[in-house]
């Protein structure tokens, strides 16, 4: 097929989305699929080979079947550009607006997720009555998040007092004005990976081993600085409820395609969810990819894969009337 691969962004992810969408473009090129590099620049402008790009609402895009949005962060996996895909009428790989949206805001995830009875880390929003004396009932330290940004951007520990935290939240209050603050846990990090629209897939887990004192951005896209341990040495029974948990979560949050399942695995076994990814870190090298391919799933085929599923949830949605 001719896929349309989206790739850098308005957003602070933009340099790392430059390097996903460019394995992604090699991947599906393996493949055996025709690639157009479409490039989002910060300032918000679409180019291919040097020239404008320009969706035409009926008419596709560069007379791709499918797009491959590989954008991180604001503007990119937050259901901004799935809706322009979605008002144009251009099939695109991943999650569609509503399910892109609530998993990029972490409170809007956890809040649902909480409703649905998911054991989680207990958080606290920033800025409602009351947060500070919250947040100081929290298990310490605790995590302060921008509420919708991905790669670590803008967290800090916290393992002091008021003026601390305070100073946390006011920094992660740059990124965004909705700002999270998590318990802690002292659970090994395992993720999942989920492929799949109405049936989704689950990889085997990996724990993430980072030599760093927490998963932060340059422990993440340091050469060296990660290791993936595949499967999780967290036993049987806990990797298949692990597995269970994701898929449920992909089902629960909306997700179609892709996405990464982060979760804590506590000493006494407790798996608490943590985040859901639905456009993760993509080059073979990520977590997304390299569990997958402990599975059995080369990186073309995964690719391809994400392809065949954009097609098939595009052709459903056509069924229905709105």
């Amino acid at each position: 097929m001719k896929v349309a691969v989206l790739k850098g962004g308005r957003s602070s992810e933009h340099e790392v989305s430059l390097v996903s969408g460019q394995a992604v473009a090699d991947g599906l090129r393996q493949a055996g699929h025709e690639v157009l590099e479409i490039l989002i620049g910060k300032d918000g402008s679409w180019t291919h080979d040097g020239a404008a790009v320009t969706i035409t609402p009926g008419a596709g895009l560069l007379g791709a079947e499918v797009a491959f949005p590989v954008l991180h962060g604001p503007f990119g996996e937050d259901g901004a550009t799935q809706g322009a895909l979605d008002t144009a009428g251009i099939a695109y790989v991943g999650s569609d607006v509503l399910g892109s949206a609530v998993c990029m805001d972490k409170l809007t995830l956890k809040r649902l997720c909480g409703f649905a009875g998911m054991p989680q880390v207990d958080f606290v929003q920033a800025f409602t009555p009351g947060w500070q004396e919250k947040a100081a009932g929290l298990e310490h330290p605790v995590w302060v998040k921008p509420s919708r940004l991905g790669s670590s951007v803008g967290i800090s520990k916290v393992d002091g007092g008021r003026e601390e935290l305070e100073a946390a939240v006011a920094e992660a209050a740059t990124h965004d004005p909705r700002v999270i603050i998590e318990a802690n846990s002292s659970g090994r990090e395992v993720e999942c990976s989920v492929l799949g629209n109405a049936d989704p897939e689950t990889s085997m887990p990996g724990e993430i081993l980072a030599d760093a004192d927490w998963y932060d951005y340059e422990a993440k896209y340091t050469e060296g600085r990660m290791n993936l341990a595949v499967p999780a040495d967290i036993g049987d029974e806990a990797v298949a409820e692990l597995r269970r948990q994701a898929a449920e979560v992909f089902t629960l949050a909306g997700c179609s395609g892709l996405a990464r399942c982060d979760f804590f695995v506590e000493e006494d076994g407790t798996i608490l969810l943590n985040e859901i990814n639905t456009i993760p870190g993509f080059t073979q090298t990520s977590v997304y990819a390299k569990l997958w391919e402990a599975s059995g799933l080369a990186y073309p085929d995964l690719c391809s894969r994400l392809v065949e599923l954009a097609i098939e949830r595009h052709e459903e949605e056509q069924t229905h009337s709105f």
